[in-house]
């Protein structure tokens, strides 16, 4: 019961200098509140596992910090993938890349269900191996071994693929 008592008295101590890390990485009050929540729930799921002789707060930082960078990392590629293939602004995108677009997202979509998971989980979500890992159920290094081939089999898919579009056109009068 002491481990507990300890664990409600220092994220109790260090709960302020987590707000104002979270809030000047932010800069917004709500996502600021999120991220604490979010890296005080991994703390206390960490608690026991963690080394006895690392400063609790530097160790809570650390935490705050990987989370906050995880979700920069998640947004900015959810952002461009959002982007390359919204028909929202169709104006700022040529025919040819819609074609491209499609027909890259096609060809994913040819790829079996297991090597399409590991690559929308890495590549588009964001997540670290280890959370893949668990999610699948499976190894560490079974998930980098997947991961390599379904990227290369990806590229393969793509290398076969005729241009979407002829690059020579025609002129019609």
């Amino acid at each position: 019961m002491q481990d507990i008592n300890d664990l409600d008295t220092v994220l109790i101590r260090e709960l302020p200098v987590l707000k104002r890390f979270a809030m000047a990485l932010t800069r917004e009050r709500y996502a600021a509140d999120d991220l604490v929540q979010d890296t005080l729930e991994k703390a206390i799921l960490a608690w026991p596992s963690r080394r006895r002789q690392e400063a609790a707060r530097a160790w809570l930082c650390a935490i705050l910090y990987r989370h906050f960078l995880d979700g920069q990392r998640r947004n900015g590629r959810l952002r461009k993938l959002l982007q390359r293939f919204s028909t929202a602004e169709p104006e700022t995108v040529t025919l040819e890349q819609q074609l491209q677009d499609q027909q890259a997202l096609g060809e994913f979509a040819r790829l079996p269900e297991a090597q399409r998971s590991i690559l929308m989980l890495i590549s588009v979500e964001g997540m670290s191996y280890e959370e893949v890992s668990d999610v699948l159920g499976v190894p560490l290094g079974t998930v980098m071994s997947r991961l390599a081939r379904a990227r290369q089999a990806y590229r393969q898919l793509l290398a076969e693929q005729p241009p979407a579009v002829a690059t020579s056109l025609r002129v019609v009068k």
